[in-house]
């Protein structure tokens, strides 16, 4: 199941650098970036995930006998953080884009990326 969710997660990845590399319309940009950033999420949870572990509460001896087999609290909590990095982010980049298109009178965000 992991080696899903790791695959899946580095498709994520692969598809959100297609679009920030070939794409020129900005919202869309971002949008891939935000692609990218939900792989990565995805990859670092994958990579604390145990198959059968246990949840990391130690509240007898029974479970710190068990410490090897708990799944690691730490990937989760940076992805929570990182969430709302990412939204931070990318709410101050979509307010920088339509700054510049009113200042500018540029058509970087209403731009038709040209298919083919």
């Amino acid at each position: 199941m992991t080696k899903v969710f790791i695959l899946s997660s580095l498709s994520l990845v692969f598809v959100g650098l297609y679009g920030v590399l070939t794409r020129k319309n900005i919202v869309k940009i971002l949008i891939a970036l935000n692609i990218i950033e939900t792989g990565i999420n995805m990859l670092l949870v994958a990579f604390g995930y145990i198959e059968g572990g246990l949840t990391p509460i130690l509240q007898s001896d029974l479970s710190i006998a068990n410490l090897d087999k708990m799944v690691d609290p730490v990937p989760q909590a940076l992805v929570l953080t990182s969430i709302v990095i990412g939204l931070g982010t990318t709410a101050f980049a979509l307010a920088l884009a339509i700054r510049y298109k009113n200042t500018h009178n540029s058509n970087l965000i209403t731009a038709t990326d040209e298919e083919g």
